[in-house]
């Protein structure tokens, strides 16, 4: 009987990889059912329902998880999913006056949820800039949709999200993306629950073979950008850039020093207690 594995991830590019190796039944190869679940609320959606039981593994920003973590979410990092850093683009409404990046950390951020991405980038790329956001500038707005409507209203002037994910928008003039943010680490990993790891080490281990298996194959396949391009309503042209500037894992290892540096970073920026006990974040295996 094949293990079922609830795993989930966001609506984007980065997460073609394992769509297709589902659809080419290459888990199902390997004795392992995938639940597919997607969270349009991101990182920040994905820990709470790691917290709650409802999914197994997930596919979430680094730093997100990592901060969850420290605060008590019972889960192990088990892989690095995206070497390279995430791109995340700054945004505002299409009317909002607003149009230079050094003008907005006094503005209101739109955020998916406290804890999510955009917000812990908001504040390490004002951190880096030596700028403060106070918590009440920051209005929660659920998903991409959300943040699109508030703009659009101007009850919000600031978004981050992944720059090649909102460029559909900026094409059509719904957006301006005013600035981009680079973030100092790989910027997907894999996590898992504790007690999912501890009784299902096999399966999981079979679960990561067959997703690295299938980001080689990505990576090797002169067609993954038409197919970029195609399913995710891209420009040719951006999802070429976006391809030739992403390197995903083709194995499990993650560092003790990437770690370590995501904590400082969180640290300075106020998201994690300078005095607070770190736990083991990386499964052991």
């Amino acid at each position: 009987m094949k293990k079922t594995i609830r795993l989930g991830g966001v609506p984007e590019h980065f997460n073609l990889p394992i769509h297709q190796a589902i659809e080419r039944g290459e888990f199902d190869e390997r004795g392992i059912h995938i639940e597919w679940t997607t969270f349009k609320g991101g990182t920040g959606q994905m820990t709470k329902a790691l917290r709650n039981d409802e999914i197994d593994a997930c596919v979430l920003l680094t730093e997100g998880i990592i901060s969850d973590i420290i605060k008590g979410n019972p889960c192990k990092i088990i892989s690095t999913y995206v070497n390279t850093p995430l791109t995340w683009g700054v945004h505002t409404g299409i009317n909002n006056p607003l149009n230079n990046y050094l003008d907005i950390h006094d503005k209101k951020y739109a955020i998916s949820r406290f804890g999510s991405g955009s917000h812990l980038m908001a504040i390490v790329d004002a951190n880096q800039q030596g700028k403060l956001i106070n918590k009440e500038q920051f209005v929660p707005i659920k998903n991409l949709e959300g943040a699109l409507e508030s703009l659009k209203a101007n009850e919000t002037d600031v978004f981050y999200w992944e720059k090649y994910t909102t460029k559909p928008y900026v094409d059509q003039g719904i957006l301006k993306r005013i600035g981009e943010y680079v973030t100092p680490w790989p910027c997907f990993v894999i996590a898992a629950r504790e007690d999912f790891l501890e009784a299902n080490s096999d399966d999981v281990i079979r679960m990561l073979r067959t997703i690295h298996d299938s980001t080689d194959r990505f990576m090797q396949n002169d067609d993954s950008i038409e197919q970029v391009s195609t399913r995710y309503e891209l420009q040719y042209e951006d999802a070429e850039r976006w391809f030739h500037s992403t390197e995903w894992a083709i194995h499990g290892w993650v560092t003790d020093q990437m770690v370590k540096s995501i904590i400082y970073h969180l640290k300075i920026a106020g998201i994690v207690d300078k005095n607070a006990r770190i736990p083991e974040i990386i499964w052991k295996r």
